[in-house]
């Protein structure tokens, strides 16, 4: 029995090690770009290229990143962008929340349908709207403004709408009914009952629309038109020539614009988790 035992338990422990194994090869293929990136902006570019390859550089410079902040206007690139970034966050968190407690809280005819068709929206790509909204933009005399990539913020996100509702809907109806037979209205409801407790999918959804503005690249690119207000993504676009792709340049600005979104994730990780794994309670 004790041999049986043992033999049981060292079995368990090779499967975790096996699948541990598995799991940190894994991880190292998604961390390896991230290391060629960190590791590239500190070469030259004669070492960048090197044969055979390094992965250490033999020489550290910080030249690189001397040329990113003085090659191009970083910092009105950078207040640009956190500008659109701030404003999409705010739009994201007040729309979606106020369109998801309506799904999930209130009940009116056509409520699921209509739900039905936002999340059918879904489907459409951001690029098959472009046209359309760049004409509509144009007759309103807004492109050449941050208007166009932040106006669409403050009129919901269908997977944000989504996915705030599904969490909504695994909060107790207890609470509100009590709420309302307490007196409450419906906005003091949403605002003092149902938000504080939604601070784990208000932080995803912050996270999501963090990243979504500060990568974008297309919206910048077609509705901006003037350099003064380009972001650091479109940034790039300028650091790069047909005769001289300056890599290491570009490989610094890269390191710059991740770290922003690893310390936002890294401080706002236990309330994304916590976000995502609750969203999908009740459907």
């Amino acid at each position: 029995m004790g041999k049986e035992l043992r033999g049981y338990k060292i079995g368990i422990m090779l499967q975790k090690g096996v699948i541990y194994l598995f799991l940190l090869l894994f991880a190292m293929g998604f961390l390896l770009p991230f290391f060629f990136l960190l590791t590239g902006s500190f070469k030259s570019s004669s070492e960048l290229f090197a044969v055979p390859f390094r992965w250490l550089p033999r020489h550290i410079t910080f030249e690189n990143y001397e040329q990113v902040f003085t090659k191009i206007p970083f910092f009105r690139y950078l207040k640009n962008t956190i500008i659109i970034v701030v404003l999409n966050i705010i739009g994201a968190l007040v729309s979606n929340s106020l369109v998801a407690y309506g799904f999930s809280r209130l009940r009116w005819p056509g409520r699921d349908k209509i739900f039905m068709i936002v999340i059918a929206t879904m489907i459409l790509p951001y690029q098959v709207t472009l046209i359309p909204l760049y004409l509509m933009y144009t007759k309103a005399g807004l492109i050449g403004t941050f208007v166009p990539l932040t106006l669409p913020g403050f009129f919901g996100n269908a997977f944000f709408i989504f996915l705030m509702r599904q969490f909504l809907v695994g909060i107790p109806k207890e609470l509100t009914e009590s709420a309302r037979i307490d007196g409450a209205g419906e906005f003091t409801i949403f605002l003092k009952l149902m938000m504080p407790i939604s601070k784990p999918v208000l932080a995803t959804v912050a996270i999501m629309s963090f990243m979504n503005s500060w990568k974008d690249f297309l919206g910048p690119l077609v509705f901006l038109g003037s350099d003064r207000l380009y972001t650091l993504s479109l940034a790039a676009s300028m650091l790069r020539s047909n005769l001289n792709p300056n890599w290491e340049l570009l490989l610094a600005l890269g390191v710059v614009m991740v770290l922003p979104v690893l310390i936002l994730f890294f401080v706002l990780q236990k309330y994304f988790i916590q976000g995502i794994t609750m969203s999908g309670i009740k459907g």
